[in-house]
């Protein structure tokens, strides 16, 4: 038996693991001083505290870098096109989302000459025959860096931000529609990231994507999504920064310091069967989503990023959606970052003033600083997770008989694992609180399953770790 400690059984191929965290035993205590029922020391159980990942040297270097006057640069330049409506001109070289395209993709090109040939950029295309909000046979462009992973490159993540715009009337393809924050900010994000890291190596493969078309409905993330899917890519995290440009609120408050990630819950593509599972056995707050929403919290720093990941736990704000949809509903973990509190007058709006209020979405609503700090999120997000190992495989815990112990066991996942961490918390936690060292692909604690949430995550040669896998019952 391993002591509570969480230590390592030299050589061994699973462990048993038993008692030891300073908590209180028995059943949980009652309402402290302030009335309010206090369940954060119950269970008793076996580990460590959870702490924070944290930032290797590389990392530190990247976010040092991340320059708001080379991000007030791009956001300017998209906003000079007039407007980039998707409906608007392919062809003219200095309006339209054309010449956005062109230019994005002609910078992504000049990141690239400086990778050593690990960075590649393409403008992948379609057209999309008439549909919603499409009138007419449009082309659809992309523009997307590959940053090459060094020694697990068909591990995917990916960054995005959409760089159409849109004016009050959805199909208005002519009037100025800026679109600094909504969403020159995402895209600027996405450069400035492939900016950096193309001199870098990180183990995994990053995309870097501008997409076009979500103000219509979302086509260009649609189509990147597919075409991962159609290449069986393993995309084990994607991000979109969508509406990132802006600390201050429509009531005049700022807050320049947090920023909302939002992670669904019961994913969208789970079979029936799957998800009657997930919610029999209280999985429903532990998505592949909800873990990453988890991981960003633990490795974002916000020591080094200025920034607080602020986690929402549903699918998006009520009333929108985002490029992280078509990704959930291929299968693969997506969320959303969004600045904290929007204002609407900055948003979908003709350029105007009415009763003395400035509508439109401008440059001069954006706050440079408060970009360059969600940039550092992202960056410590996808450094992080192309650092570490890939996501344990086929997670399972035992539910063959009653028990008051806690039996898990997995298959490796790709890229170079050292060992294996089992995380746990108590039901009513949002995050992991409790880790226990294994070696070897399989464990017991001396924890009951039926109190906690369990989970499972891979530890590199350098410490990196992955996210956890929340476990389902193992066939029978």
């Amino acid at each position: 038996m391993l002591g509570g400690s969480g230590a390592l059984a030299a050589g061994a191929v699973g462990a048993t693991v038993s008692g030891g965290s300073a908590a209180v035993a028995g059943p949980g205590r009652g309402p402290g001083p302030s009335g309010v029922l206090d369940t954060a020391e119950w269970p008793d159980g076996p580990g460590r505290p959870l702490r924070a990942q944290r930032a290797d040297r590389e990392l530190r270097a990247i976010m040092a870098e991340v320059d708001p006057d080379r991000i007030r640069a791009i956001v300017e330049k998209l906003v000079s096109f007039g407007t980039r409506h998707t409906l608007s001109s392919q062809d003219d070289p200095e309006r339209g989302i054309g010449a956005a395209r062109d230019w994005i993709a002609a910078e992504m090109r000049r990141y690239a000459a400086r990778s050593g040939g690990r960075m590649s950029v393409t403008v992948p295309s379609y057209v999309q025959e008439p549909a919603s909000r499409i009138p007419a046979p449009t082309r659809i462009s992309n523009v997307v860096a590959r940053l090459e992973g060094s020694s697990d490159p068909g591990r995917v993540y990916v960054v995005s931000g959409h760089y159409d715009s849109r004016a009050t009337d959805v199909m208005d393809a002519t009037s100025d529609a800026p679109g600094a924050d909504d969403d020159a900010s995402g895209v600027a994000v996405a450069m400035e990231l492939a900016r950096i890291m193309a001199t870098r190596r990180p183990a995994a493969t990053i995309l870097f994507a501008a997409v076009a078309g979500e103000e219509q409905g979302l086509y260009g993330s649609t189509f990147l999504a597919r075409q991962l899917t159609e290449e069986g890519a393993d995309v084990q995290g994607m991000f979109t920064d969508d509406i990132v440009g802006s600390s201050r609120a429509d009531d005049g408050e700022r807050d320049r310091r947090s920023v909302r990630l939002f992670v669904q819950g019961v994913p969208t593509s789970e079979d029936e069967a799957r998800a009657a599972t997930r919610l029999s056995i209280g999985g429903e707050n532990d998505s592949p989503t909800r873990q990453l929403g988890r991981f960003v919290a633990e490795v974002a720093d916000p020591r080094l990023t200025g920034m607080e990941v602020r986690l929402v736990y549903r699918l998006d704000r009520y009333l929108r959606g985002g490029d992280h949809r078509p990704f959930l509903e291929a299968g693969y973990p997506a969320a959303r970052f969004t600045e904290p509190a929007e204002d609407f007058a900055h948003q979908h709006q003709d350029v105007r003033v009415e009763d003395g209020v400035q509508y439109g979405d401008l440059v001069r609503f954006c706050d440079m600083d408060y970009i360059a700090g969600v940039t550092r999120v992202n960056a410590a997000a996808l450094w992080s997770l192309a650092q570490a190992p890939g996501v344990p495989r086929d997670v399972v815990v035992d539910t063959t008989a009653l028990t008051n112990d806690s039996t898990l066991s997995w298959s490796p996942g790709s890229g170079e694992t050292a060992s294996y961490e089992v995380v746990w918390r108590p039901t009513p936690e949002p995050l992991w609180q409790h880790v226990v060292a294994v070696r070897g692909t399989s464990a017991t604690l001396d924890l009951s399953k039926d109190n906690v949430v369990l989970g499972v995550r891979a530890v590199g040669p350098d410490g990196h770790r992955s996210p956890a896998v929340f476990p389902f019952p193992a066939p029978a």
